[in-house]
């Protein structure tokens, strides 16, 4: 009897465990259905709700954003998601993300990251151009007691926690990023006003730019933006270490100015634009200015122009009459604040700012039939771009791409104008560093106006305009501080101060920091306002003001330089100059090989007195082109952006019979 009972409880007990079985399978079976489409119900869902607040503790949380070729083997993590910052494991949504073909770009580099203690095995395949990492040039987005990340650096993933409860294996093709973000910080209050940690220049003098304050409307709008990465939680024991960064390392190619001036000889002479879908009288007109600017009247001295400044006077001067006579733009009023129709008017990225301002409110150029209109704006800020969209240390840009992505497409469909050129009638102006990348494919054939104009990078010269970045102090007196002493009273030689940022200017201050009485050459100056009088009197007061590269190809102090009379001496391999379409800038700077450092100041001194005065001249004639003015002037740098970008579509137009 006792034996019978035995084998009853056994059987029971069988059959609950089975039952048992049957509901666990059915629940992984259900939650590896939800994972993959990143049901933000799941449980294993990474998405977190909008107001989730409570997640953004005051530790630092990492977020993994991959691409959709992933497997994964988990221990389940069960709780509410609210708790997943407490958990030893996280998974991250699964995004819909655009892999570019391998055979397409042969300088993908692969890395492999396998770590067995933590139970990680990771491959990556990782592009020198588009994967790009990094924070901004202006630090906005740093804390006093953050690390700020260099561009294009490298990430592995160091620990999840002592309990490693989960292996992931990130099949080829995958992409990672990871995001900080920190409690009570405002996207647009930061902007208000900053600590300006520009990869070039302004903690030298202390600087701060800020920004007019963007309405509630606009904060919340960004809050609930779909194309803000989301972040997630994690043991705050998360580290990451940074390789060695493609910013502080030398080019693998170099292209000098004489190599520049050739590729703009060859490109005046072949087109390389679309062939518009259908004919347009507005071509026809275009060409007919193309014929008259290369058949310009013979002009040697003119009243209003130097012509030393400009490869062709005659030329330049046709071209800009046709302009003012012919020219019409559209601009797209598609798009919300604060990344379109919001210009920034202080700081480094000024210039963008300035121009979508003046360009929104003319009256002569722009129309509002698009029928009529020769070439088409995409007003967009890319300081916004980045600042509204960007995850703080994410080291992750693809989102900001595929923002304007779709913003692309969405013109494309609403209007008929983009997809006859190919956009090549469409521009845009962008000074941040990202432009390049974040304008790349979908706005390859539009004429791109910008300052991180580096040949490198993917800037076309001879259709691409190299936009000076102009650091602006003062919004409602951007020419503050102007003007220079002559050039018989500037005792120092070449002056130099500034953040050690790249490969570049630690070799300056290596061969010539405390060397040379003649030659100023310091790091970064104290904050505060004594040093950025300091800093602006050391460049009223040199013959020669020295501007290498940062992170990037591009510098402000070049045009600094210019607004104080003293001759820039341009030290950046690959960096096509402002307007250099039009500009003959032998006229009023010098332009050297990085590897000239070392002889730098046998090469400033073997500049004969004469063309020294030359340049000076030349100098104060220039500086008018590179003003802005709340209303614009003739031939101001309002107008000079807009010829270049209406001079580079008349040479490179190209016509349906």
């Amino acid at each position: 009897m006792f034996q019978y009972f035995h084998e009853l409880r056994d059987m029971g007990n069988r059959r609950l465990l089975f039952l048992l079985g049957i509901v666990a399978v059915t629940y992984l079976l259900l939650q590896s259905m939800l994972v993959p489409y990143g049901n933000r119900n799941g449980p294993w869902s990474s998405s977190l709700p909008e107001n989730d607040e409570h997640l953004h503790d005051k530790d630092s949380t990492v977020s993994l954003h991959s691409t959709t070729k992933y497997s994964t083997v988990w221990n389940p993590v069960t709780g509410n998601a609210s708790k997943v910052s407490n958990s030893p494991a996280f998974i991250a949504m699964v995004k819909e993300v655009h892999i570019e073909d391998e055979t397409e770009h042969p300088n993908w580099i692969k890395e492999m990251h396998n770590d067995a203690t933590r139970g990680l095995v990771s491959e990556r395949k990782i592009s020198k151009d588009d994967f790009a990492l990094g924070v901004d040039r202006n630090g906005i987005h740093s804390l006093p007691e953050e690390e700020n990340v260099g561009k294009n650096d490298s990430l592995k993933m160091e620990s999840f926690g002592s309990n490693r409860s989960f292996i992931t294996i990130l099949t080829k093709d995958t992409e990672i990023g990871f995001s900080e973000t920190k409690k009570g910080i405002s996207p647009i209050s930061q902007l208000v006003e900053h600590k300006n940690m520009d990869s070039k220049e302004h903690e030298r003098v202390g600087g701060r730019t800020s920004q007019n304050a963007t309405s509630s409307t606009n904060i919340d709008h960004l809050k609930k933006s779909p194309w803000k990465n989301d972040s997630y939680g994690s043991d705050n024991r998360t580290a990451t270490s940074i390789k060695k960064m493609r910013c502080n390392m030398p080019p693998k190619s170099r292209t000098l100015i004489q190599e520049m001036n050739r590729i703009l000889v060859r490109r005046r002479a072949s087109s390389r634009a679309m062939k518009p879908r259908w004919s347009s009288k507005l071509d026809r007109e275009i060409l007919f200015a193309r014929s008259e600017i290369e058949h310009a009247p013979l002009i040697t001295n003119d009243k209003e122009l130097y012509a030393p400044l400009f490869r062709n006077l005659s030329m330049f001067k046709r071209s800009y009459e046709l302009m003012e006579h012919t020219l019409k733009v559209y601009i797209y009023m598609d798009g919300n604040k604060p990344i379109f129709h919001q210009p920034i008017l202080k700081g480094l990225y000024a210039s963008e700012g300035w121009f979508m301002k003046l360009m929104e409110q003319n009256k002569q150029f722009v129309v509002k039939d698009p029928a009529k209109a020769h070439l088409f704006y995409m007003p967009f800020s890319s300081r916004m771009l980045e600042f509204s969209l960007y995850v703080r240390n994410s080291h992750d840009r693809t989102n900001l791409r595929r923002y304007l992505k779709n913003y692309t497409d969405q013109i494309s469909e609403k209007y008929r104008y983009f997809n006859r050129t190919g956009g090549a009638d469409h521009f845009l102006v962008a000074c941040h560093d990202w432009a390049p990348y974040e304008t790349r494919h979908h706005m390859e054939y539009c004429i791109k106006a910008l300052c991180n104009a580096d040949v490198t990078q993917g800037f076309k010269i001879g259709r691409d305009v190299s936009l000076p970045e102009t650091y602006v102090r003062s919004a409602r007196n951007p020419q503050r501080d102007l003007g220079g002493k002559l050039p018989y009273q500037r005792p120092i030689l070449a002056f130099y101060a500034g953040s050690m940022h790249g490969y570049l200017r630690p070799i300056l201050l290596k061969h010539w920091k405390d060397k040379d009485s003649d030659m100023k050459i310091f790091g970064p100056m104290p904050p505060g306002v004594a040093s950025k009088m300091n800093y602006i009197q050391h460049m009223k007061s040199s013959k020669y003001c020295i501007c290498p590269k940062g992170y990037e190809v591009n510098s402000p102090r070049v045009v600094e330089a210019i607004f104080y009379k003293c001759v820039p001496v341009i030290i950046s391999d690959n960096f096509v100059p402002p307007f250099f379409e039009v500009l003959n800038w032998d006229a009023f700077s010098l332009i050297l090989a990085e590897k000239d450092i070392p002889n730098l100041k046998h090469i400033l001194l073997s500049v004969p007195e004469e063309k020294y005065l030359k340049l000076q001249l030349g100098i104060r004639r220039v500086q008018k082109h590179f003003f802005w003015h709340a209303k614009p002037l003739k031939y101001d740098l309002f107008h000079m952006t807009l010829h270049s970008i209406w001079y580079n579509r008349v040479f490179q137009i190209n016509v349906r019979q």
